[in-house]
Parts: structure tokens; sequence; C-alpha cells
């Protein structure tokens, strides 16, 4: 007969400190640098996003010892020794994206943080980091929502984070609205799933999902559809894109591109892990619905990418916004896909994200270059850009033909053809023609603003050459981006090989 004392030992969970690490240890840099802050002369500020970085660093390389995709922690001990915390294939994977977008965003900021409150700044970039970390390795429903918002809240902050700026305050007012009306519809969902399953391990939902009592099978579905429904906001998928492109030009670039990159990575990540881990027995709801959602996403967002008026302020930064928006429903491919041809697919919008990843902080990293000679960011500030920097236009010029899919950005065909092939095996043709369509849409915009960056400009329309000293950490994004991107296209065959790895 097991006594009390045995029955209250076999509870205790041990922790695996080497598998929490990555988020762990962006979490305590991150109160590292804001208690820093607090003894740091002004004068010396500049080293605190220097720690960032090396926090960054130092959690990136602790993904390395876990390569084997093998550890779980924060394990039932009786029943069906699900798990909360798993570090498989999947995790690692998108840890390094986010972990690594995060890094890179910290390398667009140091120098552009003059104006803004340094040690909060940095605090919350690296405890947005850490959520973000955190969620891909979250294996159930309560655990997943707590990563979403310890990833979310900052960004709030961040966004808002220019005093006295109204565009800033705006987009962070639009972004915190629209997301916690997401995190509401979501909770609702999962309260009503946890209500019919009587779980929130993802892995005991797939189970139980498959025998609900008919009487909740209602509640069972509705809890789905809502909880699919909070992750399509924060995928930015349309109809619930609206707060994108506001928000985008209102938050500092280098928060744009980090939203643009961590952000969707976060959505999507999210959105796998309930859909093809969690409620696979309700595939048949989820798959055609994913499927419609994506087509609807990438037309809206290439329409609306095509209207932008290359005068008007700021327009690069809401032409890459929108252009987010449209690569979203290229993401939404493989996981409508998943559905119907297994979880298999859903390596395609892996492979597919670190393309854009690479080549969308890129374009970023060129923008944020422009933007100290070119405050307000319009795309005809690029005009001419090869006669006065032409690395760098080399270097933009290759990021765009990489989101259109175009040579010699060969990692964006490649990754392309991964997706349209996920929907072609899927049985889903009519998306596959849809996203022919607008990959052909696409290349309008991308190839105009690439066409620019070469035209030269009339001699009385041409302003005076300033010349302005670039930081090195926004020179070393450019060369990490641009290397990334061509290491990548020269060996394309991986792209395809990543795309049909089983990462669960």
């Amino acid at each position: 007969m097991t006594t009390a004392a045995e029955s209250a030992t076999s509870l205790v969970q041990s922790v695996d400190w080497l598998a929490i690490a990555p988020p762990v240890t962006a979490a305590a840099v991150a109160l590292v640098v804001l208690v820093a802050d607090l003894f740091v002369p002004e004068a010396r500020k500049p080293l605190l996003g220097y720690g960032a970085v090396a926090g960054l660093v130092a959690a990136l390389a602790l993904i390395v010892p876990l390569h084997e995709g093998d550890r779980s922690t924060f394990c039932l001990t009786t029943g069906s020794h699900a798990c909360s915390y798993t570090a498989d294939h999947f995790t690692l994977v998108i840890q390094a994206l986010v972990l690594g977008g995060a890094l890179l965003t910290a390398l667009l900021s140091i120098g552009d943080t003059r104006k803004l409150p340094a040690g909060e700044f940095w605090f919350l970039l690296l405890s947005s980091a850490a959520g973000a970390a955190l969620l891909p390795a979250s294996r159930d429903l309560a655990t997943l929502v707590i990563a979403l918002e310890v990833a979310s809240l900052p960004a709030f902050a961040l966004v808002g984070i220019k005093r006295g700026d109204r565009r800033s305050s705006e987009a962070a007012l639009k972004f915190f609205l629209s997301s916690v009306v997401a995190t509401a519809v979501m909770l609702l969902g999962v309260s009503f799933v946890y209500a019919a399953t009587g779980t929130l391990h993802l892995t005991d939902l797939a189970g139980r999902l498959d025998h609900v009592d008919p009487q909740l099978s209602t509640l069972a579905g509705a809890g789905v559809a809502l909880t699919l429904v909070g992750f399509a906001f924060k995928t930015a998928a349309a109809p619930f894109h609206f707060w994108v492109p506001d928000t985008y030009v209102g938050a500092p670039l280098p928060i744009a591109a980090y939203l643009s990159v961590v952000g969707k990575a976060v959505g999507f990540s999210g959105l796998i892990l309930v859909t093809v881990v969690a409620f696979p027995a309700y595939a048949d709801v989820w798959g055609p619905a994913l499927a419609v959602l994506a087509a609807l996403t990438m037309t809206v967002g290439n329409v609306a990418a095509l209207r932008q008026s290359a005068s008007r302020a700021r327009s690069a930064v809401r032409l890459l916004a929108w252009s987010s928006v449209a690569q979203a429903g290229y993401l939404l491919v493989p996981v409508a896909a998943a559905a119907y041809a297994g979880e298999r697919r859903i390596g395609s919008t892996i492979a597919y994200a670190l393309m854009y990843a690479v080549v969308n902080l890129g374009a970023f990293a060129v923008a944020a270059l422009v933007a100290r000679t070119h405050p307000g960011n319009r795309i005809d500030d690029y005009r001419g850009l090869y006669a006065t920097r032409p690395l760098a236009a080399l270097a933009l010029a290759f990021f765009l033909l990489c989101l259109a899919g175009l040579p010699p950005g060969i990692i964006g065909l490649f990754a392309k053809v991964t997706v349209f092939s996920a929907a072609v095996d899927a049985g889903l043709g009519w998306l596959a023609v849809v996203m022919a369509v607008n990959v052909v849409v696409a290349l309008y915009y991308y190839l105009q603003w690439t066409a620019a960056l070469f035209r030269s400009v009339p001699e009385e329309e041409a302003p005076p050459v300033v010349r302005h000293r670039v930081p090195a950490p926004l020179t070393a994004a450019i060369v990490l981006t641009a290397a990334a991107g061509v290491v990548l296209s020269g060996a394309p065959q991986t792209v395809l090989r990543f795309a049909g790895v089983n990462l669960f």
C-alpha cells in the first residue's frame, strides 16, 4: 500500500534545465539589463545593447546541445505522461528562428535607440524573445497562451516606446486592442475545449477529441473554432490583418522588422501546434477554413501592396507591411495541406518561414540604413540608391528578388515551390492556382522597387549627397542576412529536403 509520503514524492517533477535553457537565458539577461540600467551612466548606455546581443548569442548557442530533439520536462508523473515542455526538432528550429530574428533586431537597434529609454527597450525586447522561444516548446494550452502573451505584451510597449510620437502611440493602441480581442477569443475557445475534454495537454487532447461525449461535441467544436480565430489574429491572416500596416509604420523600424518575422513565427508555431498536434480530429474543419484564409490573405496583401504610392511618406515600410500579410497567406498553405496530407507538410511552412525571416530582416536592415538620410522612407527615396550606396542597393535588390521568387534569389523560388507542391500533393489544386496568380501579381511591385534602385536621378532632382557614418551593428545585420541568403541560394536543395522532414 502506497504511503502518503510516497504518493507526494511521485508527483514531484524534475526539471531539465538544459532543455529550458534558451528561453530562460533570454529572460535572465533581460532582468540583468534592466537592473544594470540603474547603475550605468548615460554615456555608457550603448553597453546595454551589446549585453543584450551577447545574451541572445548565448541563448542561441544553448540550442546546439539539444540538437537530438529528444528532451521533455514538466511532465505528468501519472497516467498519460504528457509533458508541458518539449524540446523536439520543431521547437529547436523555431527557437533558432525567433532568437536569430531577435539578435538581428538588436543589431538594427544599437545606435538607433538614442532617443529611447535604453534599459526599458532592451528589457522588453529580451522578454518578448524569451516568450517567443518558450512558445514552440509549449505542449499544453495554458503554457501556450502564457508564452504567447509573454511574447506579445512587451511588443505593445515596444511599438509605442517613442515618447511624444502620436503615430507611435496610435499604432501601439491598435496593436494592443486587436491582440487583446484575439487573446480573449482564444481563451474562450481554450476554456470550451477544456470543459469538453478535461485536459489541456496537446497530446491528450488529440485522443480525447476523438471520443467527446455527444452532448459536448458542439462545445468542443466551438472551442476549436474560437481557438483558431484567436491564432488567425496573431498570424495577421485576413480579415484579421487590419492592425498590421499602421503598427509597422508607427513602430520604430527595428521593431517593425521584429514583428514581421518573430511575431509571425510565434503566431504560426502556435497555430501549427494546436492544429496538427492537438486538433487532428477536427482536420475536416480547420483544413478547409485555413485554405480559404490562405487564399484571402495572400490576395488582400498583394492587392494592397500594389496600391502603395511611391511618393507617400513611409511607403517603403507600408509596402513591406502589406507584403508580410501576403507572405502570411503563403505560410498558411502547407498548414492547410497538413489536414489532407499529414503533418509532414508542416516542413514546407518552416522552410518558407526560414527563407522569409532572412530576406525580410535584410530588407528592413537596408530600410533602416536609408532612413538615416531619408526619414520619410518613401519608395522614391530609394531611386538611384545604387549610385550612392551600391552594396546596399545590391543587397536590397537580392532580398526583393528572393521575396518575389526570382533568380538570383534561388532560395525564394525553391521555398515557393515547396509551398506550391504541398498544396498540389494535398489535392488543393484551386489553392495552388490562387497562389500562382498571386505570385505573378507580387512580381509587379517587387520588380518596380528593384528597378528604382538602379534608375538614374535627374541632376536637378538629386539631393546633395550627405554621408553619414553607418553603425557597425547595422552593417553587420545587412552582411549577415545577405550572406545567409546567398549561401541558401547556393544550396537550394536543402530547402526541398527540409520541407520533407517530419519535425514532430
